[in-house]
């Protein structure tokens, strides 16, 4: 936190080559910070950090409304096209002491995509990723963005429809990280009220985490 009148979430965005990672950072700061188009090979190779303007309207405190500051860490995909998974984590890990060594981290944000199916060795790698990044509480620091779910809706799936459909492999992981999951629009996600939704979302996480941040260090064995 910058100060009484001001709240900063600091947030990571991991993932998979072309689940819209850099795209959903791009929403969540309200910007184009980050490099995002469709690749045959992995567009992003090293970590960036954006930060967000102050945005009102969104939290209250003691009766004040506060402003609001995001922060967000891009990085690399992992599996990568160019970049061993040691090369990845070793990256990612170094960046998150870099920029969040002091204030800690609120979330990690492991994005999927809503309109592709999660099979259990793509599962099994990312929560092995994160707890290999993260540590041991990985679980409370982990929330899910389900991205293109435009598309799933377009192929007529209400979040419960979908929900109610999805995979087990998925049902277990979301079950695994309290039910933190969002869905998100990449075709609406730049639109402010919808930005406005999911950025609660994430502030009623927090919350729900009782405000707790993740501190890491950067340790090359």
């Amino acid at each position: 936190m910058a100060n009484s009148n001001e709240m900063t979430i600091n947030l990571v965005v991991l993932g998979r080559t072309q689940t819209g990672k850099s795209a959903a950072g791009n929403s969540l700061l309200g910007s184009s910070d980050f490099e995002s188009h469709r690749s045959p090979s992995s567009v992003t190779t090293c970590c960036s950090l954006g930060r967000s303007c102050r945005i009102s309207g969104i939290i209250r405190r003691n009766g004040c409304e506060l402003a609001l500051c995001i922060r967000v860490l891009d990085t690399p995909s992992y599996p990568h096209s160019a970049l061993s998974k040691e090369q990845v984590r070793d990256t990612v890990s170094s960046a998150l002491a870099h920029h969040f060594g002091e204030e800690g981290l609120h979330l990690a944000l492991l994005v999927l995509r809503a309109d592709l199916p999660l099979c259990p060795d793509e599962s099994d790698h990312a929560i092995q990723f994160l707890q290999e990044l993260l540590g041991p509480t990985w679980k409370d620091f982990t929330a899910v963005l389900l991205t293109h779910a435009d598309k799933a809706e377009e192929a007529g799936f209400t979040e419960e429809a979908y929900l109610h459909s999805a995979s087990s492999t998925l049902l277990s992981l979301l079950s695994s990280v309290q039910h933190k999951y969002i869905f998100l629009d990449n075709q609406k996600s730049i639109i402010k009220e919808e930005r406005v939704i999911v950025l609660r979302k994430l502030l009623n996480f927090i919350r729900q985490n009782k405000y707790r941040v993740l501190l890491l260090k950067h340790s090359k064995e």
